[in-house]
Parts: structure tokens; sequence; C-alpha cells
């Protein structure tokens, strides 16, 4: 467990790749396989689930540090972490001597506590408090919480593993793909052996695409170029092997049993296929829109009204395996000219194709661009005909030209402290329009300005506080912001009856009094428009 908290200190002091991988090699060679797989699987996002109560983890550090109540809880919210909160208040009193416990051991005994009394739980973990570090303190606080989070990508954790393996990078991410237990398997069956890849269910890595902020014209000849139309729903794979139907989202979660619509692709579709695409809510020949795919998300059960309300299907836009094998090194080209080829010959009415746009000049997609939403669409996709099926996210070879956002002005009106770096400045905000002479909320965010801007609207909060409700102010309604989005829905979760998707700040409107701001009816006009 030292060893470990010295890495993720180590990590924490660093933003340079090269060095947080070096420390992560270091790592696992200095630790045993058990600690190897369990640090794999924590940044791999298989982090324990919490398995004791927040009230009593705060209640315990209450007694043992003898502070009021309030002011723990003061302190927390200025630190804005729970984890980091109780190793800062824990005495620093490491065991004497070398410190045995391993990252693997301490998990297995968080396992054991999970069918015990709070008696038990209470002791252990105050014993671990009152005689390690604050940088053990720290780790052990994440992992007791289900809070594990910490600030490395997955790219650099497999740069840093397929170093220390001596195997390529797509290796590495492709075996750590799938529903692998930390439990259930061992570091050398999961990543060294050569018999790794009898998981019929593991997806492939998803290649990601970047924003495409310059102009369209300096991708070059147009002709080396695929155009299709950016769908929004939710990314995933479906995978049809050994007879046995798999369907995953891009983050990892399997979801066969939410989308029973696909189950008829079992006989469609031949064995040793893997198709990307775009999980969509689909309805009288057009796409639904992406609010009405959320109330099929997160559902344990979907009733039969669900799937006769929002009807589901794969817009496939890409093949990554195909008669077992993969195909993934193929050209855009070579893997189109097969997915279409396999849509055709196995017809499906849960299994649609993306078609590609036919252009043949620059300005054609820019007309078709300004017109997505019309068509249903976010904007385009482009890909480079000839090059392979990357992973993770990678400039070059895949771009999305998103159509341009929708713009509200609206008034800051709440504000709570940030996490991480900005856990002491107020940097996530609320935002409401006017409704006659009242204020209504409709949108979060926490993205957009500049850190010297964060810092000036930090002072302008702190100085301009109205009310406390917990960790959250209220602040007088003066700042004006113009709030981007992407799409806009009716809502019961805001006052104004209307939520926006991915809304961000996309500047501060210091020009605009708060009362020139926009109105609930300017809202409503947006969601008539390009609302569902």
């Amino acid at each position: 467990m030292k060893r470990f908290a010295q890495l993720i200190d180590q990590i924490d002091q660093t933003t340079k790749s090269n060095d947080r991988i070096k420390y992560i090699v270091d790592f696992l060679h200095d630790v045993n396989d058990e600690d190897k797989l369990w640090f794999v699987a924590l940044f791999s996002g298989k982090r324990p689930k919490g398995i004791i109560k927040t009230s009593l983890i705060k209640e315990w550090i209450v007694e043992i540090t003898n502070l009021p109540e309030w002011l723990f809880e003061q302190s927390y919210h200025v630190v804005g972490d729970l984890a980091e909160t109780i190793a800062l208040l824990a005495p620093d009193q490491p065991k004497k001597g070398v410190n045995q416990d391993t990252l693997s051991k301490i998990i297995f005994e968080l396992n054991t506590l999970k069918d015990k009394g709070e008696n038990a739980k209470k002791q252990f973990v105050k014993n671990f408090w009152l005689t390690h570090s604050k940088a053990e303190n720290f780790v052990f606080n994440k992992l007791i919480t289900g809070g594990f989070r910490i600030g490395v990508s997955q790219k650099t954790v497999v740069k840093a593993l397929g170093k220390f393996l001596d195997k390529e990078d797509n290796t590495i991410s492709h075996r750590l793909m799938g529903n692998w237990n930390p439990k259930e398997v061992s570091f050398y069956d999961l990543l060294v052996s050569e018999d790794a890849n009898d998981d019929n269910s593991r997806p492939y890595p998803f290649y990601l695409s970047y924003a495409l902020e310059g102009k369209i014209e300096d991708l070059g000849d147009p002709s080396d170029w695929q155009a299709e139309k950016k769908w929004d729903g939710i990314r995933g794979q479906i995978i049809k092997r050994d007879d046995e139907l798999f369907v995953w989202s891009r983050g990892e979660e399997l979801v066969t049993d939410k989308f029973p619509e696909f189950n008829e692709l079992k006989e469609n579709l031949p064995n040793g296929v893997v198709l990307d695409g775009e999980i969509i809510g689909w309805k009288n020949n057009a796409p639904l829109p992406f609010h009405n795919l959320q109330t099929r998300i997160g559902r344990k059960t979907v009733s039969k009204k669900h799937l006769e309300d929002v009807p589901i299907r794969l817009i496939a836009y890409d093949l990554l395996e195909f008669n077992n094998k993969d195909i993934r090194q193929q050209s855009t080209k070579e893997r189109r000219n097969l997915l279409e080829d396999l849509v055709k010959t196995n017809a499906s009415d849960t299994l649609l194709l993306s078609d590609a746009l036919e252009f043949n000049h620059w300005d054609e997609l820019k007309d078709i661009r300004l017109r997505a939403r019309e068509l249903y669409c976010e904007g385009l996709m482009l890909k480079k005909k000839y090059a392979p099926y990357g992973v993770g996210r990678k400039k070059g070879d895949w771009w999305k030209w998103k159509v341009d956002p929708l713009t509200i002005d609206a008034v800051l009106i709440y504000a709570m402290r940030g996490h991480g770096r900005r856990s002491n400045l107020y940097t996530d905000y609320t935002f409401a329009v006017w409704d006659n002479e009242e204020l209504v909320t409709f949108a979060k965010a926490y993205s957009g300005l500049t850190d010297q801007e964060f810092k000036e609207v930090d002072r302008f909060i702190k100085k301009n506080t109205v009310d406390r409700y917990g960790p959250v102010r209220s602040v007088k309604a003066e700042l004006v912001f113009e709030i981007a989005f992407e799409g806009i829905a009716k809502s019961g979760r805001h006052k104004s009856g209307i939520a926006v998707r991915f809304p961000r700040m996309s500047r501060w409107r210091k020009d605009k009094k708060a009362e020139e701001a926009n109105t609930i009816e300017d809202l409503h006009q947006l969601l008539n428009v390009y609302g569902g």
C-alpha cells in the first residue's frame, strides 16, 4: 500500500506523460502480480464499490479528530474531496518499521468487511487511519468510498503496460476491454498469456475522433475522404461469436439486456462479426431525439411501453471483425466495402447502414453540414479512406465536424466550489433566464472560461453571496454568460421545464446587464424548432 500511495503521489506531482509512464513502469517492477492486477483494475474503471456509507465515514473521522461537525463540513466544502479531507485531518502516524500492507491485501480485507457489522467496519477503518501516513490514508479513503478516480488517462496506463510487458499498445488496449473481473483472473492470464483471447464477449477499443476546428480545405484532396452523418445516439459495438450476441457501449458497459431488439441479429448475422456504430432511437423511418433514448438508458428492465415508444436501431458505420478475423488494420475503404455487403446480405429491421455521402468538393459538404439539424444529425464525420481503425483518440484520420451549437444568454444565480485543482474556487455554476420578473434555472455549467476568468468570477461570488445552502452559494443576479449547448428538450428537473444537452460557457457577456438576458420564451422558441 505504501508503494502504491507513493505512485499516486508521484503521478500527482507531474503532468508530463513520459514521467508518469516511467513511474508506473517502476511501480510494476517493484510489486507482486496481485498488486499489478489491482493497479490495472483501478485505472481501468473496475474499482471496488464503496462498502461503507459516507455518513458513517464522516462520523468516525469527527470522533477521531474531536472537531465540531460544522467545522468538518466547512473543511470538506473547501477541499472539495472527501478522501483528501479525511487524509488531511487524520493523525499522520505511519506504522514503525516495514509496512506489510500491500494494495491487494487491503482490498482483500475490505472485501471481507462487506458482510460484517458496523462495529467491525469502524474498528478496521479507524485503525487504518491511525496507523498510516497521509498518502496511504488518501488512497485508502478513495477505496472505501468507491470513488477511486485519479487523473491518469487510459492511454498513459496502456503505454506503461506495453513498455513493461514489451507488447503493442493495441494488444494491451484490446485485452483490457470486456467483462473481466480482478477477483477471477490473474495478471498473467489477462495480459501475458497467449491464450488470453478466449472471451467471446470481448469488444475492441473504440476509435475516437477530434473536432475539426480549422478549415476543411486543410484536409487536402476531398477524394481521399469518406463523409457520413454524425448520429446523436450511444456509440456501441455488436458482437456475434459462437452463436452468442453481445452489445457493448463505449463506456465498456455490457448492455445486451437493455436492447432486446438486437436479439434478432443472432439469426441474421454470421458468426465472427463485430460491428461499430450508433445505437439510436428510430421511429417512422427517422431518428428520434436523444432525450427519447435517455428514457431507456440506465433502466434495469425495459417495459413494453419503452419498446413501443422508443424502438432501437444500430446505424452501423464500421466493421472491426469479419470471419473471426480482426480486420482493423485494413483501410476504411476495404472495411466499408465488407460492411456494405454484410448489411445487404443480412437484412434486418434493427440494423441500418450509415450512408456514405457523395461529394466532389468541400463546398458540397459545407451545405450539408449547415442543414445537419434538418437531417436529424449533429454534423458530419470525416474519415480517411486509406487509414486503419485506430485505438483511442488520435488526430489525423477521423474528424467530427459538428454543427454550430445553440446559444442563449443567461444569468448566473448559484455557485459551488470546483474539484481537484479548482477546489478553492467557485467554478460550478447554475444559470437562469427570465420568466416575466422571475429568474428560472435551466442549466449548470463548469467549463468554457479561462483560469483568469474563473478567478475573477470567484472574487465576485465571494463578495456578492446572498445566501448559503450547504456548499451552494446564492449570488446577486448580475453576471451574464452566453451558454452554448448541443440540444434542447422538455424536462421536469428544472423549474423552467427545459433541459439542454452539454451546456458550457462560450463567453462572458460583460457587455450585457442581467435584465438583458434571454427569456423563457426564447428557450421555448428554440425548443419548438430544435427540440423533440
